[in-house]
């Protein structure tokens, strides 16, 4: 076991930029549950994706806390974008950590169900929902390594921060995993 964790942690990068312009077959969109757009790395995606990502995601009905859907990336490098909804946070009593690792476990999913060898998750919850940082890359860390751990055909999952204190938060929780 510990030498797939191995592999799983070699195939996990950790960059800082924009998710928009990341070139891999899928990019993770943390979503409201309608779908509809946002703020944030929402409302980014959807700027980019164009019209087109809008109206298909009308027909999707939205998503729940902890689920992921996915689309194609319309005018985004990516092939894919995978949506999922991330918790709010309320003090880590109503089941945030689960409803986080569940969005990781569940974009992974729709990954490698629709043939995706390499992804690129943001930060999901830690923008407007505020999830903290830290445990945040933590949960995101772990589970992305299982995720590669249980999925050989993905090669490479990007995490992609927006900010220095998320890269810094992000490559430390990578680094606790080894």
């Amino acid at each position: 076991m510990a030498d797939a964790l191995t592999d799983a942690i070699d195939r996990i990068r950790v960059v800082q930029g924009d998710i928009t312009r990341e070139a891999v077959d899928a990019i993770v969109n943390a979503a409201n549950s309608s779908l509809l757009g946002g703020g944030g790395v929402d409302g980014a995606i959807h700027r980019v994706a164009g019209p087109e990502l809008l109206a298909y995601c009308r027909t999707l009905g939205g998503c729940p806390t902890g689920q992921a859907r996915i689309t194609p990336g319309f005018h985004l490098p990516a092939r894919w974008v995978i949506h999922t909804v991330g918790p709010v946070w309320h003090g880590g009593q109503r089941g945030e950590d689960d409803l986080l690792a569940s969005c990781y476990r569940e974009s992974l999913r729709q990954a490698v169900a629709h043939d995706v060898r390499t992804i690129a998750f943001p930060q999901i919850s830690t923008g407007v929902y505020h999830f903290p940082l830290e445990r945040a890359c933590a949960i995101a860390a772990r589970e992305v390594a299982a995720g590669l751990a249980r999925s050989p055909l993905l090669a490479e999952v990007r995490l992609v921060c927006f900010t220095a204190d998320g890269f810094a938060a992000a490559r430390q929780a990578v680094r606790e995993l080894a």
